[in-house]
């Protein structure tokens, strides 16, 4: 039966259900927490700095606060067991890409960080999650990656962690669907909303100021519908995969790149 509310003419679509956001700080986590609450979520934000965490939760009202590594297995693992019950686990957590470079000038660690972090934080955090839907008979784990698996120059291991990503998810989807739980994902590439000189040039040294509406007119230029989606279009999309309206989805990735991403 559906849980989809009405309040005051407006449908509520993730009424009584319980979500952690783990990266919740960051741009796009902190937009999908306050989407969820929006539509009637009691949500827990998690990450590793608190200040970004707190200033979410400002926007949110009831918003629980954890400060939470991803990639720490027992640290994962309490703070699941203290939130109980969970509906909806969406993993938003940074995972240390760096691009810009040749493959063949790139240093090995470099490489290996977005797969191995990515990778490890996805499974510890879905892991925890999935035990406890499946034991309860339903649930939604999600996961957003750049969708650069079908191949991306010069962007380092950004392409071997998607893939890793969209395998785990697939594989999550099979075991756990017969349990009531579903794994979806989101193919996301450049929210020109999220940039900034200092997020871009983690990821890029030779990013600065001047080269970042270059970037975003490159990037409409890539999508199909030549216009860059917007981070409210992200997280609005986030929830409906996450409520009861897209409960025939699983085991697959939504495209939500304008169609930069084609397969």
């Amino acid at each position: 039966m559906s849980r989809t509310h009405h309040f005051q003419g407006v449908t509520m679509l993730l009424t009584d259900k319980t979500a952690i956001v783990y990266g919740a700080g960051g741009s796009i986590g902190g937009a999908v927490a306050r989407a969820f609450a929006e539509q009637g979520a009691r949500v827990h934000l998690v990450g590793r700095t608190r200040t970004t965490l707190e200033a979410v939760a400002a926007d949110i009202k009831d918003a629980e606060v954890a400060v939470v590594d991803a990639l720490d297995e027992a640290a994962v693992e309490a703070h699941a067991e203290q939130v109980g019950d969970i509906d909806i686990s969406v993993n938003l957590v940074t995972r240390g890409d760096v691009q810009g470079a040749p493959l063949t000038e790139m240093p090995v660690e470099d490489f290996l960080r977005p797969v191995t972090d990515g990778l490890r934080a996805n499974f510890l955090t879905a892991r925890a999650a999935g035990r406890r839907m499946a034991a309860r008979g339903s649930g939604v784990i999600l996961a957003l990656n750049s969708g650069s698996a079908h191949g991306s120059p010069m962007m380092g291991g950004t392409g071997p962690a998607d893939g890793a990503i969209d395998t785990l998810v697939r594989n999550l989807a099979i075991e756990l669907g017969p349990r009531g739980v579903r794994a979806v994902g989101l193919w996301v590439a450049g929210v020109p909303e999220t940039f900034t000189v200092e997020k871009l040039s983690a990821v890029n040294p030779a990013i600065d100021e001047s080269a970042i509406q270059g970037i975003v007119d490159q990037l409409a230029g890539m999508r199909m519908t030549r216009r860059n989606p917007t981070l409210a279009e992200v997280a609005a999309t986030a929830v409906f995969l996450a409520s009861d309206h897209a409960g025939g989805i699983t085991g697959t990735f939504v495209n939500a790149t304008g169609g930069m991403v084609s397969v």
